[in-house]
């Protein structure tokens, strides 16, 4: 699947999440409730497809998973370095392993920004329940 295919996918995975949320506003309580364990399944296996994938990236693609993981602004620099260090290669053979490897990176961190968007729904609909259980608490403490 191609890069371009993947943001299309996060982009569209990113609208379902803002108007699952948005509804949650309206819900009964105990919707409210199921998509928090739902979007908490998601969140889970989200995490574990990242975590599987980058057990099969290539070599490079672990590295920089591994720096993104440790610094962001380390891991943005070597990028552009490697960038800026492929640009001046001419030998055909390199630029089609830096090619594959700057695929490897973007599918990636699709996957890291996918999980992040899980994470982020899941946090915002237990967010709406734990207000709901607030409101509800007050509500029953002045009945």
């Amino acid at each position: 699947m191609a890069a371009s295919d993947d943001m299309s996918r996060l982009a569209i995975r990113a609208k379902e999440a803002e108007d699952r949320v948005a509804a949650a506003k309206t819900k009964a309580r105990d919707r409210v409730r199921e998509d928090v364990d739902n979007a908490r399944k998601r969140t889970q296996e989200a995490a574990e497809k990242v975590q599987a994938d980058s057990a099969t990236a290539t070599a490079r693609a672990e590295a920089w998973g591994a720096d993104l993981q440790r610094s962001w602004n380390d891991h943005v620099q070597q990028a552009r370095q490697r960038m800026d260090a492929r640009k001046a290669r001419l030998d055909a053979k390199m630029a089609e392993g830096d090619a594959q490897d700057a695929e490897d990176y973007a599918n990636f961190t699709i996957d890291v920004a996918y999980s992040a968007l899980e994470e982020a729904e899941y946090a915002v609909l237990d967010a709406i329940l734990a207000r709901a259980d607030a409101d509800a608490a007050a509500h029953e403490a002045t009945t």
